[in-house]
């Protein structure tokens, strides 16, 4: 019995191993990426996502395209740590009420 339960651990560790390393990696293809502004709205919005949204509309309003790479934007705002992971999930979130398209090359 106590055989079958350390196998259960040591299969669940090497699942949360295997997710841990897909979700860094499709970080970094996101990282990759190019976000694309699709409504020019933050009803709703944290302050995060207020910020991505004001940096990609300041964008396109310099260069006159609505197309900004995810890379750039993370640099322009200098985070770290932490923060890295909340501006990936803001992304995501912005994505996600189709705010801004993700579009990877």
């Amino acid at each position: 019995m106590k055989a079958t339960f350390i196998n259960d651990l040591a299969n669940d560790f090497l699942f949360r191993v295997i997710e841990l390393r897909r979700s860094k990696e499709k970080t970094q293809v996101m990282l990759e990426s190019v976000a694309v502004l699709l409504k020019n709205t933050t009803w709703k919005c944290g302050k995060i996502e207020r910020t991505v949204v004001d940096y990609l509309r300041k964008q396109f309003h310099k260069k006159g395209e609505s197309t900004t790479s995810v890379n750039e934007i993370l640099l322009s705002f200098d985070l770290k740590g932490k923060q890295k992971g909340e501006f990936i999930d803001a992304i995501r979130r912005l994505e996600k009420r189709r705010i801004i398209k993700i579009e990877f090359d």
